[in-house]
């Protein structure tokens, strides 16, 4: 495998060169759990990992897995990284290696549904307990660190509400606390590289973007050699002990679909900007990074790679969830997309996150974040023609404000 130095997420990624075993543009799919060994001690070596380029048992590791995990670490930057199974088994891997009883994590108080219940419902079964902060405000970050707090947990663009955490500006005040900032970036890949920016941890959810098809499940975590290393240790590492692995097949697929990241999120935000543009000309209460009405704007345009856009989500406040609710059905009907959870499709996705993939958190708590009923997120598809797209958005959001006027 051939790769290069460039600072450029997409030339890296380019830049790959995998061969398969029997000379493929792809690399091999390697379809088994265990694995051979010629000599009984190189089995033992293998086991406490002082072999390199065996493979034991594919819990531990895999090929199709390594190849991914190296595509993977070089688009972020970082030393290494470990694919695993789903988004969240990613999260809650790196949280409990990082967290034993009595510890405290400081958190965007708005990150996905699923994180969310994890730090609020699941960990204080631990002892570990948790302190949800506006993460725009650096300064309520370091007044929330304790002297138990052991990391800063964030996403770059915060799901739903899009809110954007300086990944610069938060990675000082956990180097100066000495603790890690981890970081999903599952709604941003190659928009943001946060480990240029300072993070020591990355994750994502494969599910979304990265992969781009809908059709799997994965996460990933990308850091330094030695995290990875410690979460693979066979006798305490909690991707090894947890076993959220990545099946081999589905490995391979996610690594043949990240070749075409770079040019399906550059259109994916070309897309998202475009409507999000007109659609507030229209008076039509609209949230993208991309506009100059967005609060963090200004942090989101010094921050990002700028060959890729503002990403592909936007959100769209109808006022009521009986207008969301018919705003999403009609888009559906009219072939706009799907009204489903999920995000990173080549067909625009939407739906209603406070009674959705947010549901998680307490009433209160959205209203206190800003998280209304009438809330409708949207992932902007692959659409050739969008202005045909946006006309059909225009129609409906018209229709339903006739209806409702």
């Amino acid at each position: 495998m051939k790769s290069n130095k460039s600072h450029n997420p997409a030339d890296r990624i380019q830049d790959l060169q995998f061969f398969g075993e029997f000379g493929g543009v792809n690399p091999s799919v390697s379809d088994s759990a265990t694995y051979t060994f010629l000599h009984a001690e190189t089995m033992l070596d293998t086991f406490e990992g002082k072999t390199e380029g065996c493979y034991l048992y594919s819990r531990h590791s895999h090929p199709s897995g390594r190849y991914l995990s190296i595509a993977l670490s070089r688009m972020e930057n970082t030393e290494a990284a470990l694919v695993t199974g789903s988004g969240m088994g990613a999260i809650t891997s790196v949280l409990l290696h990082l967290l034993s009883a009595g510890d405290h994590i400081v958190s965007s108080r708005t990150v996905y549904g699923g994180t969310y219940a994890f730090m609020k419902n699941f960990l204080p079964k631990l002892n570990i307990n948790t302190s949800f902060v506006d993460i725009t405000k650096p300064e309520k970050v370091e007044e929330a660190i304790r002297p138990e707090t052991r990391l800063i947990y964030t996403e770059v663009l915060s799901n739903p509400l899009l809110e954007v955490a300086d990944i610069a500006a938060l990675s000082k005040i956990a180097r100066k606390h000495h603790i890690p900032l981890v970081v999903d970036n599952t709604f941003t890949p190659l928009v943001f590289s946060p480990a240029n920016l300072g993070a020591d941890i990355v994750i994502h959810s494969l599910t979304k973007f990265i992969n781009g098809m809908n059709d799997m499940v994965g996460g990933a975590v990308c850091a330094s050699q030695d995290f990875i290393n410690d979460l693979l240790n066979v006798n305490d590492g909690a991707a090894m002990l947890l076993g959220p692995v990545m099946d081999s097949l589905r490995a391979a697929e996610v690594l043949k679909n990240l070749h075409t990241l770079p040019v399906r999120m550059k259109k994916h935000s070309e897309n998202a900007h475009f409507l999000a543009r007109e659609m507030e000309k229209r008076g039509i209460r609209v949230k993208y990074p991309g506009l100059a009405s967005h609060p963090q704007h200004e942090t989101f345009k010094r921050l990002m790679n700028p060959d890729f856009g503002y990403g592909g989500m936007l959100t769209v406040d109808l006022g009521t969830f009986d207008k969301a609710v018919k705003f999403m059905e009609r888009l559906q009907d009219n072939n706009v997309g799907y009204l489903a959870v999920s995000l990173g499709y080549f067909k625009t996705l939407f739906n209603a996150p406070g009674k959705g993939t947010s549901s998680e958190i307490p009433e209160e708590e959205q209203v206190e974040m800003g998280l209304t009923d009438g809330l409708v997120r949207m992932s902007i598809g692959l659409d050739f023609n969008i202005r045909r797209t946006l006309d059909k958005i225009l129609k409906v959001y018209d229709e339903i404000s006739s209806v409702n006027a």
